[in-house]
């Protein structure tokens, strides 16, 4: 009775280990890079004058801009601001390739949207706005949600537009 208890056993093992070996022919090529897909119609946008440079992300010609970041040139601060439902937490959280900041935000009532406007300072050289130099996208999140803010094909030069005339 022990040669079958031994034997199924070790059948049970040799089946468990086989399901754990690597199959060949896995395509790991196909993997994907982690970035998140822009989204059609949103984009970010750059403008400058000579007192303020502003990067938001949004759909062009609307109101539609649910993060802007805006600076005076050269100064290397940043001024951000985010609209929010009245219930959100009083600060900016934002992302980008796994570096994370939460920004301390003032709350006033929005004057285009239900809900409010988050305002909060940064520098250019938080790492999370380094991070998004170099990949074209950031996120906002907050207890129930993250928003990637992706940059279209080809106009991940405006960030660094930005970002360069910041300081």
């Amino acid at each position: 009775m022990r040669p079958i208890i031994w034997l199924a056993s070790a059948a049970v093992t040799t089946l468990a280990l086989s399901a754990c070996a690597p199959t060949a022919g896995v395509n790991l090529a196909a993997a994907s890079s982690g970035a998140p897909a822009p989204v059609a119609g949103y984009d970010w946008h750059f403008n400058a004058d000579v007192e303020e440079a502003s990067l938001s992300y949004g759909m062009a010609e609307t109101d539609d801009v649910p993060l802007d970041l805006s600076c005076q040139p050269g100064s290397g601060a940043l001024q951000i601001l985010q609209t929010v439902s009245e219930d959100h937490p009083r600060v900016i959280a934002l992302e980008s390739g796994g570096d994370t900041e939460t920004y301390p935000a003032k709350a006033e009532p929005s004057a285009l949207h239900d809900g409010l406007d988050l305002t909060a300072a940064a520098r250019t050289a938080d790492p999370v706005f380094m991070r998004f130099r170099k990949l074209g996208w950031l996120a906002t999140y907050g207890p129930d949600y993250r928003t990637p803010l992706v940059a279209q094909p080809g106009t991940d030069q405006q960030i660094e537009r930005f970002f360069a005339l910041c300081g």
